[in-house]
């Protein structure tokens, strides 16, 4: 509650009354001539006992706040849905003048342009009614200030905060899900699909889990002036997925690489669409259930709800884009000379004939059009013409890392190897 309360003070009260909370706090953790002593209050002071401050806190307005210091006004405006900076200054009582000399008082000022609902800023006014300064928090880390100079003129300025980041570590076992298995070891949705964004060139995570697999992830919390702003990156990570084991170690260029120092990105990733479940595995001889009759089943149906984005699986060119009445809507696109991927039954394509794709483009939507019964991405890899499982064929061997930057990344992943193993030895005396 006191938390909340701080945030929703106006800046230049946060500090007043943090001072006053940590004034109290020394009341209950040091004995009363202790707090005399340094602080030269009464000696009646009891440790423990909560005392009254003379706070004005009840003339802050909820989403306006005003505060005066030296006779200069300050006040706080939260941008409201359909706010820019001509509402705001017109409740503010400054003029369309005032408007367009800050909105043109350098390249930064174009921020002001950006404001999303919530954000908020800060305007001091001096006795005349002249505007003096701004400042606009558009993020956690930074503030844009715009002020007036001795000479009138206007100038900006970027106040950045440093983020200070520690290591977490969390580790997990599958029993039914990945998803589950995630949640329950206490990671974020985002750390969840991360995680599987970081191994989606080696482990297809809606068909090859099975129970027993399990992970083991070193990643960073974010925290500016000691308090936790949110999660950063996964800087080091383990699956275990059916007895092969899979490391994954971040550098400074942004990628992952296995330990010696091996690109995990592939040119195909194992799946074109976020795990859920799978309704039908690769089976050459399937009996297809809207036919009738044995059929091959040259492809891998991964069921999802109608609309789940399906991404291409590789950068290639898309040479076709249709609809039929047994592939429904469908994408096939060409990868090189050597590989053709196919995806058939979409609800919606998202490309044409002839348009050049990246890995993870959105390429259509899962749906149930054509021959199927329920919404789902029939997904199909050929090599040379030939059908493959896209499970288990072979792909090209990712690149390795620079060779000048080898030496320094093989120092780095054995810090983290080392860390990884030692948090799984921890984890293992605490179970």
């Amino acid at each position: 509650m006191v938390r909340k309360t701080i945030k929703k003070l106006p800046r230049p009260h946060k500090v007043l009354l943090s001072s006053a909370l940590s004034f109290l706090v020394v009341l209950m953790l040091f004995p009363s001539d202790q707090v005399s002593a340094s602080k030269g209050t009464a000696n009646d002071l009891i440790v423990g006992q909560y005392y009254p401050l003379d706070l004005p806190l009840d003339r802050f307005p909820h989403t306006e706040h005003e505060a005066e210091v030296d006779g200069i006004e300050w006040k706080t405006y939260v941008v409201r849905s359909g706010d820019n900076l001509a509402k705001i200054f017109d409740r503010a009582g400054l003029s369309p003048q005032d408007v367009y000399a800050v909105s043109h008082a350098g390249k930064a000022a174009k921020r002001l342009l950006k404001m999303m609902p919530g954000d908020e800023l800060d305007i001091l006014i001096d006795e005349d009614q002249q505007f003096k300064s701004l400042s606009y928090y558009y993020s956690s880390t930074e503030t844009l200030n715009i002020s007036a100079d001795d000479n009138g003129k206007l100038v900006t300025s970027i106040n950045q905060k440093q983020i200070e980041s520690r290591l977490n570590y969390v580790n997990g076992t599958v029993e039914n899900s990945f998803w589950n298995a995630g949640k329950k070891s206490g990671m974020s949705d985002q750390q969840i699909m991360s995680l599987a964004n970081i191994f989606g060139w080696d482990i297809d995570f809606a068909l090859e889990l099975r129970a027993g697999d399990h992970f083991n992830v070193i990643y960073e919390d974010n925290f500016i002036d000691g308090e936790f702003v949110g999660e950063g990156n996964i800087v080091a990570a383990e699956f275990v997925n059916q007895g092969e084991v899979f490391t994954a170690i971040r550098y400074d260029d942004g990628n992952y690489y296995t330990p010696e120092g091996r690109s995990l990105r592939k040119s195909f990733l194992r799946a074109p669409v976020n795990f859920k479940y799978i309704s039908s595995k690769f089976n050459p001889n399937r009996f297809h259930p809207i036919q009738k009759r044995y059929k091959p089943h040259n492809g891998i149906d991964y069921r999802a709800n109608k609309g789940t984005p399906v991404v291409a699986a590789g950068d290639g060119k898309v040479i076709k884009s249709s609809y039929n009445r047994f592939n429904g809507h469908y994408v096939f696109i060409q990868h090189g000379e050597k590989y053709v991927t196919k995806y058939l039954h979409f609800t919606k394509r998202a490309v044409k004939v002839g348009a050049k794709v990246k890995q993870g483009q959105v390429i259509g939507y899962v749906g149930a059009t054509g021959m199927a019964e329920a919404p789902h991405l029939h997904y199909e890899f050929l090599v040379n013409g030939v059908h493959r499982n896209p499970r288990t064929v072979k792909l090209p061997k990712a690149q390795p890392i620079d060779s000048n930057k080898k030496q320094q990344f093989l120092q780095v992943a054995e810090q983290y190897l080392a860390q990884l193993e030692n948090n799984k030895r921890i984890m293992l005396a605490m179970n």
